[in-house]
């Protein structure tokens, strides 16, 4: 296989360093409209291509694995999650899975206090009134937001980003808290002067603000349901950088109607591009569409995992950042 080009089929625009480097190395059809592929054009993709580049947006599940060629080798996924790709089906049907951790962990963890300043600030708000051209003056009492310092920040995933937010979240003197799926070593638990939270339960019923850094897997899908979201204080924030999977929409909508939470930022939805709209009508909630990770640095860097995890994989070696179902 080194002595061939590989065939790579990309589904998204790329930076042009990364797609150019691409074109460089291997045989690469790329996708010119930068639109979402078609399932029936991901599928003729698969059965053509040695490797293919998807995208979260692009689902490749079980039946669209199943339509794969016998060509296919490698999923080389850009970007760090993997939900949107049956991993442990294209590992039966002998296709690795790689992907891109790691390299946006900082730019997302810079989102996440954005949003958390952004909402108990009210900066949008603010905006709103200065843009509108409404603004009489100063007043004692006009726009009041909260203190950011001093607060409880519980984190829900203290993986990378989570702990990229807990850096961050100390420098502005907020407390942090944190819930995992694994207790961390107690060295890096000092490093972030961090309280470890056994009962998640317990710990969202006590914190001020609440960041959601956990991957979407089948054990975090509505991990924040509707009992769990009414555990949190009236006066508490949510905030959620990660994947809108992870909390219940429908319920978070109801209570930040109901004044039960005090407001939300969402980076992520349940629905993808299909937000709620009652949500976009909530002068307490924060809405951006998926900018977590986007950066110019952060996409090249993305970029270049993805052309090393192939590059590494033609030299007839196992990939960098290959994926396997137990890390899932």
């Amino acid at each position: 296989m080194a002595t061939e080009r590989l065939s790579v089929v990309v589904t998204r625009r790329l930076p042009e360093p990364v797609e150019s480097r691409l074109c460089e190395l291997f045989d690469v059809t790329l996708n010119e409209s930068d639109a979402p592929m078609s399932r029936e054009a991901l599928a003729a993709a698969m059965r053509a291509a040695d490797v293919l580049v998807p995208t979260l947006t692009d689902r490749i599940d079980q039946g669209l694995i199943a339509q794969a060629g016998d060509k296919l080798k490698l999923i080389a996924n850009y970007g760090a999650g993997v939900d949107h790709i049956d991993v442990a089906t294209a590992r039966q049907r002998g296709v690795l899975v790689s992907n891109t951790p790691g390299v946006v962990s900082e730019d997302t963890a810079d989102m996440t206090m954005a949003l958390i300043l952004a909402i108990t600030r009210r900066i949008p708000e603010g905006m709103a009134v200065m843009q509108a051209g409404s603004w009489e003056g100063w007043s004692p009492m006009a726009m009041l937001g909260g203190r950011i310092a001093g607060r409880r920040l519980g984190i829900l995933g203290m993986g990378r980003v989570g702990q990229a937010v807990a850096r961050r979240a100390r420098c502005f003197g907020m407390e942090v808290h944190y819930h995992n799926r694994r207790r961390l070593h107690p060295d890096i638990e000092a490093e972030h002067d961090a309280t470890y939270w056994d009962s998640l339960d317990q710990m969202v019923s006590r914190v001020d603000i609440l960041s959601i850094n956990c991957p979407h897997t089948p054990s975090t899908f509505h991990l924040m349901n509707a009992r769990r979201l009414k555990l949190m204080k009236p006066d508490a924030v949510i905030v959620n950088t990660s994947r809108g999977e992870v909390i219940d929409e429908n319920a978070l909508t109801r209570m930040l109607r109901a004044g039960e939470i005090a407001g939300a930022g969402l980076d992520v939805f349940e629905h993808g591009a299909e937000v709620n709209p009652r949500l976009r009508a909530l002068p307490n909630v924060v809405l951006l569409p998926h900018m977590g990770s986007a950066t110019r640095e952060g996409r090249v860097e993305m970029g270049e995992k993805v052309l090393v995890n192939i590059k590494t994989f033609a030299d007839g070696h196992r990939p960098p950042d290959l994926v396997v179902p137990a890390m899932l």
